[in-house]
């Protein structure tokens, strides 16, 4: 059995904000369907941009988080998504990000070739017309969303008004015809004008390359973007290193030399749990079924990890692993997260890819290298036949069996989209029957022993 203290400490280390922010960036990439690095990409090109229209370090220091931070929303909105087009919302967001809104002609291929993909003629002619009549009404209800739970996880994490607006208005164009306010030209704030156009840029070069962006910076221009915006834009792209960069294994190490020096911010302890917090909702609020599921988990984690004796430090470090352990399922579609039926084969695969995304975007992060395999690995079992490794009892940390039994006990007690939430009592009766072959039995006691206390809780 793992050891119950920790190999690493679990003191913070100097280590910045932005270097976290830019590794947990890898998850948000995964819930837009876009290739990995897409949030450190834009980013790289919003701040060239930002220093070429000479914007101070405060002002660079805010748009440096409002593209970081821009997709904080966009979990949001992914089960209406899926609603409405009764398709993988990934795909969706991914390809409509190369859609111009502003044509009518655009946006009805963009319905044809995507709503109700795979279903009857009946549901994909109802689900076309229901988005032909109500298109506008649902495309601000989306984006007000994302757009307004981004704005709010980006205060939550201690940003500044500024970082927030930037999030709130990214959707809005210089013409006015952006969503959700219909702000116009410098009513839009310049961090989100330009955090636009650097999300349009890396979609088109991620797509066809460097030729085919600089035809769609120049299509929109004073349309879509601020022509100044644009003209900055022209100027840094010239630059012998920059779409080069686009492609450079060192990109996060590049992007965070761009941060201005004077505006780095050292996380502690205290911001450290907060950044967990933070991601957690972002992770729960992909499914109505998974609504509180992390913060359920952690609060779970520390019962049992406190029944067992873990000393305080390491009961906190493990609760930011119980609070992040679900962060891989931003990859997976809502077509599977809320199915009401049995998963086919393809649609398990996917579900148990989340267990590897997991451990691979903590991983990122030096302070949470440990906690990475911890906290990816909830889904291993005692006698092997868990996943992803199929690890056994004897590479399955003590702290990983502790969250093991507390993500067990919440998926049984909770709602689910296939049946209503299951007793307690019969819940652990559930769990008896897993002892020793999933479920930990030291744990499970100390469950148990926990169970007043959370019913208190």
């Amino acid at each position: 059995m793992g050891s119950i203290y920790a190999l690493q400490s679990t003191v913070v280390e100097q280590i910045s904000l932005s270097a976290i922010i830019g590794s947990l960036s890898y998850a948000l990439d995964l819930t837009e369907g876009l290739p990995a690095g897409h949030s450190l990409r834009s980013c790289w090109v919003g701040m060239h941009v930002g220093q070429r229209m000479g914007m101070d370090s405060q002002e660079l220091s805010h748009l440096y988080y409002t593209i970081l931070l821009k997709d904080a929303g966009c979990s949001s909105n992914a089960a209406r998504l899926f609603e409405l087009y009764g398709a993988d919302e990934r795909l969706i967001k991914r390809d409509f990000k190369q859609v111009d809104s502003d044509s009518l002609m655009h946006l009805g291929r963009f319905v044809l070739s995507h709503a109700g993909i795979g279903k009857s003629l009946h549901e994909r002619v109802t689900r076309i017309m229901n988005l032909a009549q109500n298109g506008n009404e649902f495309a601000t209800e989306l984006v007000a969303t994302r757009c307004e739970r981004g704005a709010s996880i980006a205060r939550q994490l201690g940003f500044d008004d500024e970082v927030a607006a930037g999030i709130r208005c990214l959707d809005e164009h210089w013409n006015g015809h952006g969503k959700p306010a219909r702000l116009m030209g410098p009513q839009i704030p310049l961090n989100a004008r330009i955090a636009l156009l650097s999300q349009v840029v890396d979609v088109f070069h991620s797509a066809g390359g460097a030729a085919l962006a600089l035809e769609e910076v120049g299509k929109r221009s004073g349309s879509w973007f601020d022509p100044d915006v644009v003209n900055a834009f022209n100027e840094v792209e010239k630059q012998h290193d920059f779409w080069s960069g686009l492609t450079d294994d060192g990109l996060q190490q590049k992007v965070s030399l761009l941060e201005p020096e004077s505006r780095v911010i050292r996380i502690d302890e205290d911001r450290l749990d907060t950044i967990a917090e933070a991601f957690a909702q972002v992770i729960d609020a992909k499914s109505p079924y998974t609504y509180g599921h992390s913060s359920r988990v952690a609060a779970y984690t520390s019962a049992v990890a406190n029944a067992m004796g873990l000393p305080e430090a390491r009961q906190r470090w493990l609760r930011r692993g119980a609070l992040l352990h679900d962060i891989g399922k931003l990859g997976v579609s809502n077509a599977v997260l809320d199915k009401p039926g049995k998963l086919d084969a393809d649609e398990w695969e996917q579900v148990k890819s989340h267990a590897a995304h997991s451990e691979q975007i903590l991983a990122r992060m030096r302070i949470f290298s440990e906690l990475s395999f911890v906290a990816g690995a909830h889904h291993e079992r005692l006698d092997g036949k868990g996943y992803p490794r199929g690890l056994t009892a004897a590479r399955i940390p003590l702290e990983t069996r502790i969250i093991t039994v507390a993500d067990i006990f919440d998926a049984i007690t909770a709602d689910r989209p296939y049946r209503g939430p299951i007793p307690i009592p019969e819940a652990i009766a559930i769990m008896e029957k897993e002892r020793g072959t999933a479920i930990d039995g030291d744990c499970l006691d100390a469950l148990k022993r926990s169970l007043p206390e959370l019913d208190a809780g």
